[in-house]
């Protein structure tokens, strides 16, 4: 809650505001049945039209500062919810840009979705409900049963019995009904996991003709989010009956006891008993509208709680009090280095990997599904922290650099490549936003991507769409290669990102690599021996350890991992057709 609040910032003055003029709105409202009772017992039957009109104009003002102070207390508390839902998207948003993979691995994306949506909406509405209603009502249950005792204390308690009863049956509902709403938000990440899974694969569902499967899955999820609503709606139904019974009761009662009180012994005006009608409804309607605030405050708890599990964490990976900003040149070191993807779990991704690369070598790395290839180049650039040992890059440890400036010197492209929504030209200009068209141009002809960019009506400004879904596998890889290389980095990581390109475009690349950007180090992840047989040296992976690091021929001749993936890639007679 306190993560919550703190993002009110410059709207905490709305929020006060609100809150005064709510307070101000009840006292005018709370007076209003007290003066018809004037009216009543000192003008109507006094025959006083005097006193009618002087209590009437009082009544008029009262009824205009009530319907002042309500309608700017109504513009505040508008202001103040939607500026807290504002800002609590920003939070959530600005804290997941700083997360590291392992922060990230903690949540899903539809969960995260649901948190930036609906969960703040209803923490939004929430507050709106607990500034204005959360304030109202309480004062005004307090004020008109104050008036109550002061009209007649005997009858009043009649309207304690009735709040009694009133609170056991609204918080038996209330207890029941806060499990089930838990649940149900739930229910809500399963309902985005679907749509979202469905939207972005759409074609490979249309494939495979799996439309109605996909649909009876999302049906499943609808089905299970209705019928936990349901049953909470169901409940919260009871309420209404239970108010009724209560206003029935406390009418009948002051009904039978007032007029007894008029007529027996006097003790009670008819403006009196008047008044005591409108405060039995107020009384009641607040109590009501706060077993309402309870239920949107249970409901928004949930949401509260599942903000603040982002809003809570914190990155694992930190820069150094004094970092170093500049990377001397492209050399890493893998100094006896384990790492786990959970800690202290005890399944290592890598064990006590131990490798020395030279500034602007080529390093080829293979190895079969879950050998560790991804885990190892993922600590270079520093996207998780070893568990043991240390990776140097530059002969620095990469902690002791400043995370940005190491990043923009080891260029990265994933195995999943990613555009954006945009121009070729903007997408490109991730790599270096100060890039020229001409510097683009030429990281393109290195990435063998202008081949196909010139074929396109618009060239450079051809228009990529969300997750570059009008681009082949190839196309995307290639203008995923050429925006790394705008960085002009010491270290260039490809992994396993020509996959999708034929062997005769790959053995363009790695030629323009070579004749390009010689001081660069390069390392290249592949399952193709095609794509690294020209390296300087190529590690073989294993289980998360190294099998081998050596030169092509070397490795054919000592090394039987990469003997048996060489001879199936040859006797597939894949890869090696055409010249590298």
């Amino acid at each position: 809650m306190k993560q919550v609040l703190r993002q009110l910032g410059v709207y905490q003055k709305d929020t006060l505001l609100c809150v005064g003029l709510t307070a101000l709105e009840v006292v005018m409202e709370i007076l209003l049945p007290f003066i018809t009772a004037r009216i009543i017992d000192e003008g109507l039957e006094a025959s006083s039209l005097s006193a009618v009109y002087r209590y009437g104009t009082v009544m008029v003002a009262l009824a205009f500062f009530s319907l002042l102070f309500g309608a700017t207390a109504g513009k505040f508390a508008a202001s103040a919810s939607s500026g807290l839902a504002a800002n609590l998207r920003e939070a959530i948003y600005g804290n997941i840009q700083t997360f590291s993979f392992s922060n990230i691995d903690k949540f899903s994306v539809p969960g995260l979705v649901t948190r930036m949506t609906t969960d703040v909406t209803n923490v939004q509405q929430a507050f709106m409900m607990i500034i204005r209603v959360a304030v109202r009502s309480p004062l005004t249950l307090i004020f008109s049963y104050a008036m109550c005792i002061y009209i007649s204390p005997k009858l009043s308690l009649m309207f304690l019995i009735a709040i009694v009863f009133l609170v056991i049956v609204i918080g038996a509902i209330m207890v029941v009904t806060m499990k089930i709403f838990n649940r149900v938000f739930r229910r809500y990440d399963d309902l985005n996991a679907s749509v979202q899974e469905n939207v972005s694969a759409i074609r490979v569902v249309k494939a495979f003709v799996r439309e109605d499967y996909e649909k009876q899955k999302f049906s499943k999820a609808s089905k299970n989010l209705y019928d936990l609503s349901v049953k909470a709606e169901g409940l919260l139904a009871f309420n209404n009956p239970a108010m009724m019974i209560a206003v029935y009761f406390c009418i009948i009662s002051v009904s039978w006891f007032g007029a007894q009180f008029i007529v027996v012994d006097g003790s009670l005006t008819t403006g009196d008993l008047t008044s005591l009608f409108s405060y039995i409804m107020s009384l009641l309607m607040s109590l009501m509208m706060l077993s309402m605030v309870v239920v949107m405050i249970s409901m928004s708890m949930a949401s509260i709680r599942r903000i603040g599990e982002v809003l809570e964490e914190t990155p694992d990976l930190h820069d150094p009090e004094s970092p170093e900003t500049e990377v001397p040149d492209g050399s890493i070191d893998f100094n006896h280095v384990s790492f786990s993807y959970k800690h202290g779990s005890g399944k290592n991704a890598l064990t006590d990997i131990d490798l020395h690369i030279k500034s602007g070598e080529t390093i080829g790395v293979i190895g079969g599904t879950g050998s560790g290839k991804s885990s190892l180049v993922n600590l270079i650039c520093r996207l998780y922290d070893v568990d043991a040992g240390s990776v140097c890059v530059g002969g620095l440890d990469v902690r002791r650099y400043d995370m940005e400036a190491l990043r923009n010197q080891v260029s990265v492209v994933l195995q999943k490549n990613t555009l954006f929504s945009g121009t070729i030209l903007e997408n490109l200009r991730w790599g270096n936003p100060d890039a020229t068209d001409a510097a683009c141009m030429e990281a393109c002809q290195a990435a063998c991507a202008d081949e196909f960019i010139e074929r396109f009506p618009d060239g450079y400004h051809t228009r990529i769409e969300r997750g570059g879904s009008n681009v082949s596998g190839g196309q995307k890889q290639r203008l995923c290669i050429a925006r790394a290389l705008l960085k002009k980095p010491k270290v260039l990581i490809l992994d396993d990102s020509t996959s999708a390109v034929d062997t005769a475009t790959d053995a363009k690349i790695r030629k323009a690599f070579a004749e390009k950007i010689p001081g660069t180090t390069k390392i290249i992840i592949a399952q193709r021996i095609s794509s690294v047989e020209g390296a300087d040296r190529i590690l073989v992976l294993d289980e998360g350890r190294i099998n081998g690091f050596d030169t092509h021929e070397n490795l054919l001749k000592t090394n039987a991992i990469y003997q048996e993936i060489y001879e199936s890639q040859v006797q597939g007679g894949g890869d090696f057709d055409q010249p590298a």
